[in-house]
């Protein structure tokens, strides 16, 4: 059975909701394999359970120019880099010494 955005020649079979609960698994692999069903209750439909759509692989590049990214995504500021490096905005390290490790 094919996959693509057609809709089915057979019509959706209902099914009662007494009798999806009691072989949920056995309706669950019909789907599985194409199938589809109407979930009635008191004949009034309650839920449409459709076969899953294809699962085409992945394609890497897909979206390729299509994402834009901010200019600066990966210009840390100063003070920040300078904590994530255990300074302060001075150059200092947290114990007094600049970068060259001489004490201010």
């Amino acid at each position: 059975m094919a996959h693509d955005d057609e809709v089915s020649p057979e019509p959706t079979r209902k099914v009662g909701v007494r009798e999806f609960r009691g072989n949920v698994a056995g309706f669950m692999r019909q789907v599985r394999h194409g199938a589809s069903f109407a979930v009635t209750a008191r004949h009034a439909v309650i839920a449409i359970v459709p076969p899953p759509p294809p699962s085409g692989r992945r394609r890497p590049g897909t979206l390729r120019g299509q994402i834009d990214r901010a200019p600066d995504l990966d210009v840390l500021p100063p003070e920040l880099l300078a904590a994530m490096e255990g300074e302060d905005a001075e150059g200092e390290d947290a114990e007094g010494e600049d970068a060259k490790g001489e004490e201010a």
